[in-house]
């Protein structure tokens, strides 16, 4: 529930009537019944057939739309078939500015910088895209890529969808079996690598786990190394081949192969702690006409914006970054630590290189906020306009501290959707005011709300997000799921053709979203449901508390609430700093709230993408079998949690 009825920050008139939402907006003002975003919204979910479409033309998608009817099965989720004779390649409308301004700025750790303008990408990508084609890569195989954020990864992938072959990735810090868990499901025809990274000061060789796991992935001919460690010989790997080597530079023309809408365009992987990753295919036109959307009007890039979000290439925004190619805008990239050699560094861009939007994760604001970093009078943020968050709630006292600490004008948009979708469910919006907390607005398209465990749509109250109605960025499935039968239990299942989001949620008044916690990792102390971010908000505000996760213990018939902490350096849990945490707690939600036992740690299990793992922690405090441990980025962590005394005994009964 929102916490203040005061807004931190609303747009001016200037900013709402230059925004793309806006323009959007009237265009469209003879069909909509109001002038606002929610009379905007509530048309483009009763008339969704019109609205994507408007949005094709909006965006001016390269492609032929097809003829009616756009949208066929409708009432069928899954089952609905979106631009049925449409055609349209990926890469080609990402790749529309062909000028000298710049499309891609990509810096590293260690200070190299690299800057190609749209008109040497793409002759880059028609080089590679032809090598590709003369070793056989044809629409539908599959290409892997383990690599880091640098400008020949987004080469790799335009190149493989020009094809319209099936691009899949994951990030350099990736370990053998974690790797063979994704890319054995998909066989893949050739396999990109570097050579290495740079992260937190150090360099780390990439190519002695590809020298390993190449003997399982018998279905790669072919290994094209980018060097950005700086290595010549990649002589030991029989198939491989530098990138400039492999190249065909002559080639000035990028042949760009027009395929159905739902051609598939990734796979991506579920975090896999619960067991094997899932491969979720998504399609072309979808994810297109989705990124379009929240890029434009959502966040209203354009051509004059330099558009930066710190992610791996194991992490779905960085594919969701790079559609914003097709705006026209400047994509900076970052690999590296984003607090080395300074918890700011990453901050430090926005004025070394003109960002004006800036992505990072929730954790990563945390982190600023809990070191009191004050960036004013050290870091103008003069081009800065737009901040975005996700990968986890974003904290009320989080979104305080971006105003207060950051700069006061400014957009700060936390959003939330997830690798599912490939999108986000809840977005920013320029017309809309930021309260603390809270997620500005419901995205376009989306028939989203909240159910109680009985089906039934809840108002001002807590439940399982759900979308009622099908939308274009529905994946295509799971990689080779016989029958759709684990993609249709994934999302299907929970109620009828609706799409169970697995986010424990609750809509505002003012049409946004407050995330409490997945539902998968609820807590449920005396029948009564408590999202896990709900203590996360509280325990995030304390300085002495670097981390934390929360599971619930099965205790004498019921549940009780655990919570482990990770102390900043030089702190010990004492009695003091129990009850401290324990009031934080208790005077900002309720006494039920309140852990039975807050125990320190050395390390907080995370995923490789940087969320809690909170389902595995459980299962090792109830001493269950985890079956992939490589989906974590700190597996040793676990040690912390197994057969821990402290869960054995009574509640300590805090005060």
């Amino acid at each position: 529930m929102r916490e203040t009825a005061e807004p931190l920050w609303g747009p001016s008139a200037a900013r709402v009537q230059a925004s793309a939402m806006r323009r959007f907006q009237f265009r469209l003002r003879e069909q909509l019944e109001g002038d606002d975003y929610a009379a905007l919204h509530r048309w483009s979910v009763e008339q969704r057939e019109a609205f994507w479409s408007a949005l094709w033309d909006f965006a001016a998608i390269v492609g032929d739309k097809g003829a009616p009817p756009l949208l066929c099965q409708g009432d069928r989720l899954p089952g609905s078939s979106w631009f049925p004779r449409a055609s349209l390649n990926y890469a080609e409308n990402l790749l529309r500015r062909r000028d000298d301004h710049p499309a891609l700025v990509a810096r590293l750790e260690d200070g190299q910088r690299q800057t190609l303008s749209y008109a040497q990408l793409y002759r880059r990508v028609a080089g590679l895209g032809a090598a590709m084609r003369a070793e056989g890569v044809v629409a539908g195989d599959r290409v892997a890529a383990f690599v880091p954020n640098v400008a020949d990864a987004v080469v790799a992938m335009l190149a493989t969808a020009s094809i319209g072959a099936v691009w899949s990735s994951c990030s350099p810090d990736f370990g053998v079996q974690g790797l063979l868990d994704r890319f054995g499901q998909i066989e893949p025809k050739l396999l990109f690598t570097a050579d290495g990274y740079y992260y937190n000061g150090r360099r780390h060789d990439s190519l002695a786990r590809v020298r390993e796991i190449l003997p399982s992935l018998p279905s790669v001919e072919r290994v094209v190394v980018l060097p950005v460690l700086g290595v010549g010989d990649v002589a030991e790997i029989a198939s491989a081949r530098l990138i400039d080597d492999y190249i065909v530079h002559e080639v000035e023309v990028c042949e760009f192969n027009r395929l159905p809408f739902d051609h598939p365009l990734f796979i991506l992987y579920s975090s896999g702690t619960t067991g094997r990753p899932k491969c979720i295919v998504h399609g072309a036109g979808g994810t297109l006409l989705e990124h379009q959307k929240e890029h434009l009007l959502h966040t209203d890039i354009g051509p004059d914006d330099v558009f930066f979000y710190f992610s791996t290439c194991g992490w779905m925004m960085w594919n969701w970054q790079l559609s914003g190619l097709a705006t026209g805008c400047t994509l900076l990239l970052y690999d590296g630590s984003p607090t080395y050699p300074q918890l700011d560094s990453l901050l430090g861009l926005v004025d070394a290189e003109g960002i004006t939007v800036f992505g990072c994760s929730a954790r990563y604001i945390a982190t600023l906020q809990r070191a009191e970093v004050d960036c004013r009078g050290r870091l103008p943020l003069t081009t800065l306009q737009t901040v975005l968050s996700t990968g986890s709630p974003l904290a009320a006292e989080s979104f305080r501290y971006v105003y207060r600490a950051w700069k006061p004008d400014l957009l700060l948009s936390s959003i939330s959707g997830g690798t599912d979708i490939l999108g986000a469910f809840a977005s920013g919006n320029p017309c809309l005011p930021v309260f603390a907390g809270e997620l500005q607005c419901i995205g376009l398209g989306f028939d989203l709300a909240v159910y109680g465990d009985d089906g039934q749509s809840l108002t001002a109250a807590k439940g399982e997000l759900v979308c009622r109605r099908s939308f274009p960025s529905v994946p295509l499935g799971f990689w080779r799921d016989s029958g759709d039968r684990r993609f249709v239990a994934a999302y299907f299942s929970r109620f009828a053709n609706t799409w169970w989001h697995g986010d424990y949620a609750e809509l505002t008044d003012s049409g946004g979203l407050v995330i409490h916690g997945r539902s998968d990792a609820l807590l449920n102390p005396g029948g009564v449901r408590i999202g896990t971010a709900e203590i996360y908000r509280q325990v995030d505000q304390l300085a002495a508390v670097a981390d934390a996760i929360v599971i619930g213990q099965r205790w004498q018939g019921d549940c009780r609430i655990v919570l482990f902490v990770r102390l900043a350096e030089g702190v010990s849990l004492s009695a003091a700093l129990e009850r401290q945490i324990a009031e934080q707690i208790r005077r900002h939600t309720t006494q039920r709230h309140v852990p039975a036992k807050i125990i320190q740690v050395a390390d907080i299990p995370r995923t490789m993408s940087g969320k809690l793992a909170e389902v595995a922690v459980r299962k090792v405090v109830h001493g269950e079998p985890l079956d992939n441990l490589e989906a974590l980025a700190n597996p040793e962590s676990l040690q912390y949690y197994r057969q821990l005394a402290a869960l054995s005994d009574s509640p300590r009964g805090l005060p």
